[in-house]
């Protein structure tokens, strides 16, 4: 049976389960932390506005943990300031929208109008989908970068009709 690395993480209460935990970690290397952070993503993808100070607790539990993740991945290097701006931003969104108004569809725009780039553009998303991506996405806004999330209030999809390639036989008569 495959041993879940965040619930173990979540898990580890004592001084030896957390040691037991870290070696572990540093010993099993670059896929085992993938793994982990992946699933660390996700919780802070389903976490709800009374969950925010706990996502923060476990933020700070993963740096003391495991505080050179740069050494797995240079990549990793500001991973647990990354996660920490993720649930900063989340709470902003959560908070800067009420309840009772964030059922419908949402989308999150990035655009850079100093540039030619297309905007990139994530439709029919649900509040917290949006909320998720807004907060991932908006930590490494580049210069002149914007993001939007907007509530759809009206739309209208078409679906273009595939036109079948249509053999014609000449004959000559």
């Amino acid at each position: 049976m495959k041993k879940n690395p965040f619930e173990l993480f979540l898990n580890a209460e004592t001084e030896q389960q957390s040691v037991e935990f870290q070696d572990w970690m540093n010993k099993t290397g670059y896929a085992l932390f993938y793994d982990f952070l992946e699933s660390f993503k996700k919780h802070i993808k389903l976490f709800r506005d009374e969950e925010a100070e706990q996502m923060k607790l476990l933020v700070a539990k993963a740096r003391t943990m495991l505080p050179n993740p740069g050494a797995l991945s240079p990549s990793w290097t500001y991973i647990w300031d990354k996660l920490d701006n993720m649930i900063t931003y989340k709470v902003r969104v959560l908070q800067a929208v009420a309840e009772q108004d964030r059922n419908g569809d949402w989308q999150v725009l990035i655009d850079n109008p100093s540039t030619n780039r297309e905007v990139a553009c994530y439709p029919g998303l649900t509040f917290y989908d949006a909320a998720f991506l807004y907060a991932q996405f908006r930590p490494e806004l580049e210069r002149n970068e914007y993001i939007r999330m907007q509530k759809i209030q009206t739309h209208i999809t078409e679906f273009g009709e595939r036109q079948g390639i249509v053999n014609h036989k000449i004959v000559a008569e």
